[in-house]
């Protein structure tokens, strides 16, 4: 048995949590609703405010998934509850992020502007060199920030680009100045 797939997943009182047939699992709060599909081999078990879940066999792939379900689903509740977010940062000159609408819009050095349209659920902040990236879903909000990220990676000799917030970029060595010629040079 898993010990994480043990620990009970505590709902706090603004927080709903719906079983439908034991398929999927509705998880509602003051921030929305995220839908969990339920696998196969697992169950969920409600008692006052607290549900647990338990694993109805004992192969390796539903041990597997008992402690991954328990996540999602203790996931769930604290993303509806207060949103997940993810801080990425803008270094480089004249590198600037603004909203348009929902839209972000990255200048980062390319001859264009790139503009990037938040899916359902999730949604930007810009605040000086920072974008906010939030929403309900954990795995969402990492895959858009990654997904931005990426359009400018940090480059490791000057460390310009777009990073996450506490993101330590390594840099190397430029060339080294020869001053009076390469060593063991004839003249």
């Amino acid at each position: 048995m898993s010990r994480v797939g043990k620990t009970p997943v505590q709902i706090p009182k603004d927080i709903t949590v719906a079983d439908s047939k034991g398929a999927s699992v509705t998880v509602r709060g003051p921030n929305g609703e995220l839908t969990l599909a339920i696998p196969h081999g697992l169950s969920l078990r409600f008692h006052d405010d607290v549900v647990d879940v338990e694993a109805k066999g004992k192969s390796g792939k539903v041990r597997a998934l008992h402690g991954l379900m328990r996540t999602l689903l203790a996931n769930a509740v604290r993303g509806v509850k207060e949103r997940w977010t993810k801080t990425l940062e803008l270094v480089g000159v004249g590198y600037r992020a603004s909203l348009s609408g929902e839209n972000l819009v990255l200048t980062i050095g390319f001859s264009h502007s790139v503009t990037v349209k938040p899916p359902a659920g999730i949604s930007f902040q810009v605040n000086e060199s920072k974008i906010v990236v939030s929403g309900v879903d954990k795995h969402m909000v990492g895959q858009i920030a990654a997904r931005i990220r990426d359009l400018k990676k940090p480059e490791p000799y000057k460390g310009k680009g777009i990073r996450y917030e506490f993101e330590h970029v390594r840099k190397k060595a430029g060339k080294a100045k020869v001053i009076g010629g390469a060593p063991g040079a004839s003249k």
